[in-house]
């Protein structure tokens, strides 16, 4: 095998290995269905990964659900597809959460919409606070110049899944009426592990 080959796979191991032995956080949302374990990166999404953690910390996402599901089958007004799971807690006030935060897109921090990451649901740049959503598959038209929103800044990714992907692909397979679950799978807690 050629000494290059040897080097480039070596470096690349080398990143991978870096990657995932980092100090960043690790959070486990604890669901109806099992548990999925979030790695948070805070160095390179410092805004959005501070928000999720502070909502953690507080408790505010325990008794929370998902929600809503969205599939290739369930979005038929849609002309841009995308599959995620969203949740959080609905209905929960501004005074009982935090204010919303200031916009961090993909074009900043280099967190893409991959299989697994975790984001910000939101409407407006500058309007996310307390729900999340999981990707399940790629999902580029969710980036920063992506199709999904009209406005084109994509949304703000944090974070990856590195256990229970197994339990976010069985919560967007349950039944649902359009993109709304029929029974919402209840988040118990979400803890730093």
């Amino acid at each position: 095998m050629n000494w290059r080959v040897l080097l480039a796979a070596g470096l690349c191991f080398l990143v991978i290995t870096a990657a995932g032995c980092s100090g960043n956080p690790k959070v486990v949302i604890s669901t109806g269905l099992g548990d999925i374990v979030v790695e948070v990166y805070e160095e390179v999404a410092p805004i959005t990964a501070a928000n999720f953690l502070r909502y953690v910390d507080g408790g505010l996402f325990d008794g929370g659900s998902f929600y809503r599901v969205v599939r290739m089958d369930n979005q038929p007004d849609n002309d841009v597809k995308i599959e995620v799971i969203q949740g959080g807690r609905r209905g929960l006030s501004r005074e009982d959460g935090f204010p919303a935060i200031e916009h961090e897109t993909t074009g900043t921090t280099g967190v893409l919409h991959v299989d697994g990451a975790i984001s910000m649901a939101r409407s407006g740049p500058g309007t996310a606070s307390s729900e999340i959503f999981i990707c399940v598959g790629d999902q580029p038209e969710l980036d920063f110049g992506g199709r999904r929103n009209p406005d084109g800044q994509g949304f703000a990714a944090f974070g990856k899944v590195v256990r229970g992907m197994d339990v976010v692909r069985e919560i967007q397979q349950q039944p649902g009426e359009r993109q709304n679950l029929e029974t919402p799978i209840v988040i118990i807690s979400v803890t730093r592990k």
